[in-house]
């Protein structure tokens, strides 16, 4: 394994172990905690996020820098752009909207729930599966 490949291997599964302990698990379980309301999960849950948001920009770009360092196998470039499209989508699309309804909700207004959240947990997914696929495909070369 190329020092280009190792690097990638460990970005990959250090986000995929990242984006589902803190989607799928710390995000759910925080309104199941005493004494958390809708209000103070929201205003956890969007410095949590914005934080994985991040670091997860910084992994992406040491992705595509691994990648041209030593060009990767066609599925490792393909899984990838899945997954970098996929928080993209989620920065640029869900994000926003999810934002303007935590922003109705921390300043005291009653907002509907939002599909969006819908839309996110399905990005989410993607992008699990997509890091999947090429942590998986990194450790096979």
């Amino acid at each position: 394994m190329t020092a280009a490949a190792a690097i990638a291997t460990a970005v990959v599964f250090t986000w995929l172990g990242m984006v589902l302990a803190i989607s799928f698990l710390e995000a759910p379980l925080k309104f199941r905690a005493p004494g958390v309301t809708v209000r103070i999960g929201l205003g956890i849950g969007r410095l949590v996020f914005r934080a994985l948001n991040i670091a997860e920009v910084i992994f992406a770009a040491a992705l595509i820098a691994a990648a041209c360092a030593g060009p990767p196998a066609a599925g490792v470039v393909a899984a990838g752009a899945v997954a970098i499209a996929a928080l993209a989508l989620q920065l640029a699309l869900v994000r926003p909207r999810l934002n303007r309804r935590s922003d109705r909700v921390l300043a005291g207004q009653d907002a509907p729930r939002s599909s969006a959240h819908h839309a996110y947990i399905a990005l989410e997914l993607v992008k699990v599966i997509a890091l999947l696929a090429v942590g998986v495909l990194l450790l096979a070369r």
